[in-house]
């Protein structure tokens, strides 16, 4: 079987078994835990998150300092190392107790191959970490996209409404620079909703921000340009004057061809000649050339 059908078709166990497996969601079975020293312990290399603010890492380290690390990490052993083990869920926690000068951490050891792994991680994202909505539904999107999971399975097993789920999907067709400015914070999911049916989502999105507009007026915003573009007339061509309409007759019979005028007046105008085929344009071009 293919690495990428093998993804598709996902854990077998299906979702829910396995954030239960590993401890992301309770479980009524005793699940055994054993300590490690932290040296011995190796970030996942394919971890979707990358960046972690550090004044999280600081809060969090401040917290595991005074209480100790409640929540254990969850590691498998280490596939190309042995004796050591590697970060499947929870490598904030691991980060913050080094800097929190802990020497050990409660881990749960579990053995699950790389597309296990990988889920596992998206998931945790969801649940544990402080997201904003383009990150979260990019979660979304990549645990349907690489493992075949639907809105309702994810929602089952996240806790999370279909709705909830599909509204955050949407956002990612919204405009990159809207979605850049609601991971800055500039832009709230309620802005960012109000504007996906938005034709000009880019130029009404810099006016909530400029003007701080609150959801509310930017759902007024976006029905009052719709309902402005539906009764704005489509400009109509100018009709042509006998003499043009003429001319347009000459050339066309004796070209062989449709030929078009469009004269606006002193700004000049465009002369469009339409052939069927590359027999006539030729046919064009050699007439062109013989004048």
């Amino acid at each position: 079987m293919s690495e990428n059908r093998a993804e598709k078709r996902g854990l077998g166990r299906g979702l829910s078994a396995l954030m239960a497996d590993v401890d992301l969601i309770p479980s009524d079975r005793p699940v055994p835990r054993q300590v490690l020293p932290v040296e011995q312990i190796t970030p996942n290399p394919d971890q979707p998150r990358r960046s972690f603010a550090p004044e999280s890492l600081q809060e969090l380290a401040s917290s595991l300092r005074a209480k100790g690390v409640l929540q254990p990490l969850i590691v498998r052993p280490h596939p190309n190392d042995r004796g050591l083990f590697q970060i499947v869920a929870g490598e904030r926690r691991w980060r913050a107790a080094q800097i929190a000068q802990l020497h050990e951490v409660p881990v749960i050891v579990r053995d699950l191959n790389d597309t296990e792994v990988l889920e596992v991680a998206i998931v945790e994202n969801i649940q544990r970490s402080d997201l904003n909505a383009i990150e979260e539904a990019a979660s979304y999107r990549q645990l349907m996209d690489r493992f075949g999971h639907t809105q309702e399975k994810l929602g089952e097993a996240l806790n999370k409404s279909r709705s909830h789920i599909a509204n955050l999907l949407r956002l990612l067709n919204l405009p990159e620079q809207v979605q850049a400015w609601l991971k800055e914070g500039k832009l709230t999911a309620g802005h960012a909703r109000a504007l996906i049916t938005a034709q000009n989502a880019v130029e009404l999105a810099r006016r909530v921000i400029d003007k701080n507009l609150s959801v509310r007026e930017t759902e007024e915003l976006v029905r009052r340009q719709a309902e402005g573009a539906k009764q704005k007339p489509a400009r109509q061509a100018p009709e042509k004057d006998a003499d043009t309409r003429a001319l347009e007759g000459d050339l066309s019979a004796h070209l062989r061809m449709k030929v078009t005028i469009n004269h606006a007046g002193q700004d000049g105008g465009q002369l469009v000649i339409s052939y069927k085929d590359l027999d006539q344009l030729d046919q064009l071009c050699q007439l062109l050339g013989n004048q």
